[in-house]
């Protein structure tokens, strides 16, 4: 196994260790996710003008599904249901991103807020990425030694 994809295995088996199945607050993944989420909340809170109501909205809800997206996950049986889960985490990050973009290009936030969203929501999403290969590999090797 390359050295690089031994790192991201170990790093995604980190995230999971001592965590118990309904403990997402340890998860690493869900702690950036739920500091992204507060940050674009307050991001969007400044944004002003009825035009932009709907926009603002589609901020906070997209930022806000992917931290509760983790939770839910966490809470189900089986590794094939949480990683489902991860992923639409993933689907709602990359929704934000786009309405980001759209708000940046509109006016709505400065250049400055939306890199610093981006970068946020650019880790969260190499971690639930990493997170979702982990519980993937893992169930596989599972499956390989029964």
């Amino acid at each position: 196994m390359p050295m690089a994809q031994f790192s991201r295995s170990r790093a995604a088996s980190r995230l999971l260790q001592n965590a118990g199945m309904s403990d997402f607050r340890k998860l690493k993944v869900w702690q950036k996710a739920h500091a992204m989420a507060l940050h674009a909340h307050t991001t969007a809170r400044r944004i002003r003008g009825q035009e932009l109501v709907a926009l603002r909205s589609q901020i906070v809800r997209s930022a806000m599904s992917v931290p509760a997206n983790i939770v839910e996950g966490r809470n189900q049986r089986g590794d094939p249901a949480f990683a489902r889960y991860l992923r639409i985490s993933i689907g709602s990050a990359a929704e934000l991103e786009y309405h980001l973009i759209t708000a940046r290009d509109v006016g709505a936030i400065s250049p400055s807020d939306y890199l610093s969203l981006y970068t946020e929501i650019s880790e969260v999403r190499m971690m639930l990425h990493g997170l979702v290969r982990n519980l993937e590999r893992s169930g596989k090797q599972t499956a390989h030694s029964r």
